[in-house]
């Protein structure tokens, strides 16, 4: 069975089918994450959605909880430097979302009288913001009906309904069509909703092995009906890191991130053998705002002492 007859094999089954049996699961399983807490506020859901993205649960939680210790409020992050916050972010990797969640912060308390926006289109108006995020802090938040679409959901999403093993590599029309047909009517229930799936794909319907057996929609999901059949799509292949301009960056970084003063040149140059290599990472760093190079030479996180 192809995926195009296991998506019309499934078309009679309607959305609501799908909604109570994962939103009742969800009741039982979740995890006690802090941004679920009612006390995490907008501004703590925020945060988490910044490092969340492309980052494990488990590596998030201590450099969240420390951040949220740190600067409570958006206006606590604005008035520092954005280097700080490059600091704070530690090895959560991709550090220019630290830069984006600085900006945003400061945004907030410009824009917004420190308060993070409940309007779906002012928070897609803050620097840093895109449709994913401001889905996700809309509905989380403020509990409001909001399509939000990550990979977790996206791949429930396409093993249930569409009857295929993985989503395309990019976010389609298609699946944002999906997406909002599925979503409950009711602003709470859809919110519920969104997290129901976002944690249904984080914990059962994982990339690599899915628990179909504790699947709660197991029996009206396309792609078991097909057969469960394997990916036709391009190879997916992981991210390598080893000898990487990324993990040079990310030791460059670390060296700036641990100093307590502007580091001479010659420290960085300690710390990759390859110059040319070590000097395109540095030099991208400074580019994207992540170090400066200071007139004497020195290198700092930007905007520190």
């Amino acid at each position: 069975m192809t995926a195009t007859t296991a998506t019309t094999a499934t078309s009679t089954t309607p959305p609501t089918a799908l909604h109570t049996p994962v939103i009742d699961w969800f009741d039982k399983h979740a995890r006690d994450l802090p941004w679920r807490r009612p006390e995490a506020g907008a501004w703590g859901v925020m945060v988490s959605e910044f490092m969340l993205q492309q980052t494990p649960v488990s590596r998030v939680l201590p450099v969240y909880e420390e951040w949220l210790r740190r600067w409570p409020r958006p206006a606590d992050l604005a008035a520092e430097p954005p280097g700080e916050a490059v600091r704070a972010w530690g090895r959560l990797g991709y550090p220019r979302r630290a830069l984006r969640l600085h900006n945003a912060a400061a945004a907030i308390a410009e824009r917004h009288g420190g308060e993070v926006p409940t309007d779906h289109h002012q928070l897609l108006a803050l620097p840093g913001i895109g449709e994913y995020t401001a889905a996700a802090v809309a509905s989380f938040a403020y509990g409001q009906r909001h399509a939000v679409l990550d990979t977790n959901v996206r791949r429930v999403f396409a093993r249930a309904v569409s009857g295929t093993e993985f989503p395309p590599n990019a976010t389609t029309a298609a699946e944002r069509k999906l997406a909002r047909m599925l979503l409950p009517e009711e602003p709470a229930t859809a919110a519920r909703w969104a997290a129901a799936t976002m944690e249904l794909g984080a914990l059962l319907c994982t990339a690599r092995g899915p628990e179909c057996a504790q699947c709660p929609i197991a029996e009206l999901c396309a792609w078991r009906r097909a057969g469960s059949p394997a990916h036709q799509g391009p190879v997916r292949r992981g991210q390598t890191y080893a000898g990487t301009d990324r993990q040079v960056r990310g030791m460059l970084l670390a060296v700036l991130r641990e100093a307590a003063a502007p580091v001479e040149r010659a420290v960085l140059d300690r710390v990759w053998h390859d110059p040319e290599q070590r000097n395109r990472a540095l030099n991208g760093l400074v580019g994207d705002g992540l170090a400066e190079r200071l007139p004497d030479g020195r290198y700092r996180l930007p905007g520190t002492g």
